[in-house]
């Protein structure tokens, strides 16, 4: 665990252990996320990634048959504690590794969260809308047409688009899980453009199987494998120096993966 004073911390987490039934897939881990940075999450398939994530924004309660133990804070609350669970939700952005488009107009896409919250002015509403497409780089390509099926955009678009509608809820911290999994390698590049300048703005945890992505964009890297954190550093540590453990090299290396 990469220890930094209290007042960077954004999250923490400490001993967190998850069980699928009798299967435990994250083994008592603690690490912790320093705000506005780019936590970069690496691991093969099945390491506990993705589960990761949904304890901390609780989608995991959607799961039955879960068990979760162990503390996670952000900002020093613990979040299995909050009781509105959907300001907890709305703090911390998610973006599935596969576009799903609303079947909703550009524009509605957008805007849902935010008139679900009770914004009704429609200048308002337009301007959220205006500014989450151009943080997702997508508004110049859809600004003559905001009122087309998001559904009928390319999957890269769609794949903005969700990262647009992530940002409409003006979150604190941003999950990506493996975003570029189904979009080209163009479109991967521009929204990674873009996640370098949302970092100034808010605290980003990506989790990605390619691991050149982290070396790209992660500020420090964590290697989960099997439900154990192998190793957490900074990004250079993880892919320039000699890492700590020689299953991390192994892993970067693309000895197994």
């Amino acid at each position: 665990m990469v220890n930094v004073p209290a007042i960077e911390k954004h999250i923490e987490v400490t001993g967190l252990r998850l069980s699928y039934g009798m299967k435990e897939v994250l083994h008592g881990i603690s690490f912790d996320i320093r705000r506005h940075e780019i936590l970069g999450v690496i691991g093969p398939a099945q390491s506990g990634k993705t589960s990761l994530l949904r304890c901390i924004n609780r989608t995991i309660e959607f799961t039955p048959g879960t068990h979760v133990s162990g503390t996670i804070t952000v900002d020093g609350e613990d979040v299995r504690k909050v009781r509105d669970v959907y300001a907890l939700r709305r703090k911390i952005g998610m973006v599935a590794p596969l576009p799903v488009g609303l079947p909703l107009s550009i524009r509605e896409n957008v805007a849902l969260a935010p008139r679900s919250a009770g914004l009704t002015r429609k200048g308002d509403l337009d301007a959220i809308v205006e500014q989450c497409l151009r943080q997702a780089a997508l508004w110049d390509e859809v600004k003559d047409r905001l009122d087309s099926l998001g559904t009928k955009l390319s999957g890269g678009q769609q794949q903005r688009l969700t990262i647009a509608r992530a940002l409409s809820h003006q979150p604190e911290i941003l999950c990506l899980d493996e975003f570029s999994i189904a979009i080209d390698p163009v479109t991967t590049m521009r929204i990674e453009e873009v996640l370098k300048e949302l970092r100034h703005h808010m605290t980003i945890i990506l989790v990605t199987n390619l691991t050149q992505q982290a070396r790209r964009l992660a500020d420090r890297t964590m290697f989960l494998w099997k439900g154990e954190i192998v190793e957490l550093d900074t990004t250079d540590v993880i892919f320039s120096a000699k890492p700590t453990d020689p299953r991390t090299r192994d892993y970067v290396e693309g000895v197994f993966g």
